[in-house]
C-alpha cells in the first residue's frame, strides 16, 4: 500500500510546524479564508496518492526543470511526493519498453482516477513530427485520457499550442483542449509556469478537486489579476514615468517597462507576488519586460520589445490637467458665488437696517 502524507513527512524530515506553514501559504495562493487552512491540512494529510501520469510531447522541458527547481527538501518537494508519479519521459528510472509497460500498468490499474499531467503541444499536421515508442502524441493523448479522472495541461505549449504553434506553425501544433474534449481540463499556462502554481493546483486537485477556472481554463486563483495589477512598478506608471532603454536613468531608477514592450498589463499570473526561485524575484523585478507567456499566441503578439500602446500615462498628465483646471474652475466658481450670496446678505441687512431708521 502507498504511504500516506505524514509517513512521507517523516521520511523527509518535514516537520509537524512546517507542514501547517506551508498549509496556510497554500489557502492564502488559492484565494481561501484562513478559517480553511485546518481543511486543508486534514485533507492532504488523509488524502490518498493518486497515481499521476506526466506525458511530455513538442517542448523543451522548460516545466519539468521548473518545477524540479527547489531546494530539497523543500513543502513543494513534499507535495510532489505525495502523488505516485508512475509515468515521467524525464524523471523515470525505467527506459524502452519497461517505461511504456510503467505507464500501461498505472492506466489499467488506477483506471479513472489517475491525473495526467501534458506538457507540449500536440502535432497533427503529420503524426510523425513527434512520436514516443512508435506512438504518435495524439494517439498517444488520447489513449491515456480515456481513463485519467481529469487532465493538467502544464505550460502554454499543452494549454495553448505555444511555441511550436507560433506562425507558420509548421507541425500544425494544437493544444491539449483542441483534442480531448469530455474531460476536466486545467490549463496552467507559463512558459514556464512558475513551480508553486504548478504543486499548488496539484494540491488543490488533491484537496478539493478541480479548482474553479477563468475563460481560458486556468485557475483563478493564479490568472485572476494581470501583473501590472501587483507590480511594484505600477506607481512609476501611474506617474507617467517609463524607462525609455535598458540602461538608461530611468531604467536604473526603476521605471516602468511598459514602453519597452512590458505585456504586464494585458498578462494574468501571479509572478509578482509568488515570483520565482523561492519568492526571490521575477522578470519585471530583474529589468526585463513580461512577455505575456501565460497568454494564447504571446509569441505573435506584435513582438517582444514594442509596447502595446501609448501608455497611459502620458494620458494621465493631460488628464491630470484637465481634472486640475476643472477643480481650479470649480474652487473658482465656488468663491464667487460665496461672494455673491455675501454681498446680498449684506445689501439684505442694509434694506432691514434702513427700514428700522423709519419714522412709525
Amino acid at each position: 500500500m502507498k504511504p500516506m502524507l505524514p509517513e512521507l513527512m517523516q521520511t523527509h524530515g518535514v516537520s509537524r510546524r512546517r507542514f501547517l506553514k506551508y498549509c496556510a501559504t497554500l489557502t492564502s495562493l488559492m484565494a481561501l479564508p484562513p478559517a480553511m487552512m485546518p481543511r486543508v491540512a486534514q485533507a492532504l494529510e488523509t488524502a490518498v496518492r493518486p497515481s499521476v501520469i506526466w506525458l511530455s510531447f513538442q517542448e523543451c522541458t522548460g516545466c519539468t526543470e521548473s518545477i524540479t527547481r527547489s531546494h530539497a527538501p523543500t513543502i513543494e518537494d513534499l507535495i510532489f511526493n505525495a502523488v505516485s508519479l508512475d509515468y515521467h519521459h524525464t524523471l523515470q528510472a525505467a527506459s524502452g519498453h519497461a517505461a511504456e509497460a510503467a505507464r500501461e500498468q498505472a492506466m489499467k490499474d488506477h483506471h479513472g482516477k489517475y491525473l495526467l499531467v501534458v506538457d507540449g503541444s500536440i502535432p497533427v499536421g503529420d503524426p510523425g513530427y513527434s512520436c514516443i515508442a512508435g506512438i504518435s502524441n495524439r494517439d498517444m493523448l488520447k489513449e491515456t485520457a480515456a481513463g485519467a479522472a481529469a487532465v493538467v495541461a502544464v505550460g502554454t505549449c499543452a494549454a495553448y499550442g505555444g511555441i511550436p504553434h507560433a506562425d507558420p506553425n509548421p507541425t500544425g501544433a494544437v493544444a491539449v483542449s483542441e483534442i480531448i474534449k469530455d474531460k476536466p481540463i486545467i490549463n496552467v499556462p507559463g512558459c514556464p509556469p512558475i513551480p508553486v502554481v504548478m504543486t499548488g493546483v496539484l494540491s488543490h486537485f488533491l484537496t478539493f478537486g478541480v479548482p474553479k477556472l477563468d475563460d481560458l481554463g486556468r485557475p483563478a486563483a493564479f490568472y485572476g489579476e494581470t501583473i501590472h495589477d501587483r507590480c511594484y512598478r505600477r506607481p512609476f506608471y501611474d506617474k507617467g514615468l517609463f524607462a525609455e532603454g535598458f540602461d538608461d536613468e530611468g531604467a536604473r531608477a526603476g521605471w516602468c517597462l511598459y514602453k519597452l514592450g512590458c505585456k504586464g498589463p494585458t498578462t494574468k499570473s501571479v509572478c509578482a507576488t509568488v515570483k520565482w526561485n523561492g519568492g526571490t524575484s521575477f522578470p519585471i523585478e530583474a529589468g526585463h519586460p513580461c512577455l505575456g507567456c501565460t497568454e494564447p499566441d504571446f509569441w505573435d503578439n506584435g513582438g517582444f520589445y514594442r509596447p502595446l500602446s501609448v501608455p497611459a500615462g502620458d494620458f494621465r498628465k493631460v488628464g491630470l490637467a484637465a481634472v486640475a483646471a476643472g477643480a481650479v474652475a470649480g474652487i473658482g466658481g465656488g468663491m464667487l458665488a460665496h461672494r455673491n450670496r455675501a454681498k446680498a446678505a449684506a445689501e439684505h441687512e442694509e434694506v432691514d437696517a434702513h427700514d428700522l431708521e423709519k419714522p412709525s
